[in-house]
């Protein structure tokens, strides 16, 4: 579902690579987690999985098709297959949208829609908002009012709001809770027993290996 062949990048003014030629194949209905610690290339392998980075060298492929663009240059039929979670999740988020309106984005979007009428899709909403515990009385408070895993929980739930067959995950347990973080590894392993392709990043081996096939280090399998 997910493949990634010979990928390097070398980010502009540096004469070094922060990827070399890296391989990494995710099949559909696995969860893989990649263990290294920072600085080791995972973040730039996510931005590039997530096709919001250009590799210098090599090639990615979703569901069979071999990408060239990032972002907006993707196919709009590409980008929906894929959600995303980040590691900040006050960075991924804007500070004036409530969170129910959060979670409704990609839905908005996806149906041509400039700003997120989360009126409209109230009952999708719910369902995400319950599979990521998220009580209702929390959704009409904007991120300011909540705490750091209450929104990487909305975060979780717009990623997958149009049910993505590829979900990519940066350190979306750092610096939560233990019980916030066993909510949001659950789920996101969920996705992968419905049949995704799920790639997780972490520097927290014991996160990883209760959900996932652990690779090491980029690349190396355990």
């Amino acid at each position: 579902m997910l493949r990634l062949d010979a990928v390097s990048h070398r980010y502009p003014g540096s004469d070094v690579d922060a990827l070399e030629e890296l391989s990494l194949q995710v099949p559909g209905g696995t969860a893989m987690g990649l263990f290294a610690p920072s600085g080791s290339g995972k973040t730039t392998l996510m931005r590039i999985a997530s096709l919001s980075l250009r590799p210098t060298g090599g090639a990615v492929t979703v569901a069979g098709h071999p990408v060239s663009g990032v972002r907006y240059a993707v196919p709009r039929s590409i980008r929906r297959t894929m959600g995303t979670v980040g590691q900040s999740p006050r960075a991924a988020t804007s500070p004036r949208l409530s969170l129910r309106r959060i979670i409704a984005e990609p839905l908005s979007f996806a149906d041509g829609r400039r700003t997120p009428h989360a009126s409209a899709y109230t009952e999708r909403i719910a369902e995400l908002a319950d599979l990521v515990q998220l009580s209702p009385d929390l959704l009409d408070r904007l991120p300011h009012q909540v705490s750091d895993g209450q929104l990487q929980r909305a975060c979780l739930a717009r990623a997958l709001a149009l049910d993505p067959k590829v979900l990519l995950c940066d350190e979306p347990t750092a610096m939560l809770d233990a019980s916030t973080t066993a909510v949001i590894m659950r789920v996101i392993a969920g996705r992968a027993e419905r049949g995704a392709a799920v790639l997780v990043a972490s520097h927290d081996h014991a996160v990883l290996g209760a959900s996932c096939h652990v690779l090491r280090p980029l690349g190396g399998t355990e």
